[in-house]
């Protein structure tokens, strides 16, 4: 599995925005065979940043991701919405499977 997250500095005048500025590449790549989970959320410690988590089945899903137009078409956009460069960690790791639950924390009662 890869597992991949990135940073994304936002503009401030795009940042209520954000998640309507990429639902339609949000929504494609929900949808591509390859795609085990993609989840936007709103950094608490940086302002005007969100977070991208994202999975892939492997590496071939990756690179039919990287490779599909809606991919291209938000890398043509989001120059204009970003205030500096994402930062991307990005893990292949056969090992990785998806989500697990956490061991240390169970629900009480």
């Amino acid at each position: 599995m890869i597992l991949i997250v990135v940073k994304w500095p936002v503009r401030p005048e795009f940042d209520d925005q954000w998640p309507e500025l990429v639902r339609e590449f949000t929504d494609a790549v929900r949808a591509e065979p390859g795609n085990v989970f993609f989840e936007w959320s709103r950094s608490v410690d940086e302002p005007h940043t969100w977070v991208l988590v994202e999975g892939f089945r492997d590496a071939e899903a990756g690179a039919a991701h990287t490779s599909s137009e809606p991919f291209k078409k938000a890398v043509g956009q989001m120059p204009d919405w970003v205030s500096a460069t994402p930062s991307i960690m990005y893990v292949d790791s056969p090992d990785l499977a998806g989500w697990g639950p956490m061991g240390e924390v169970q629900p009480r009662g």
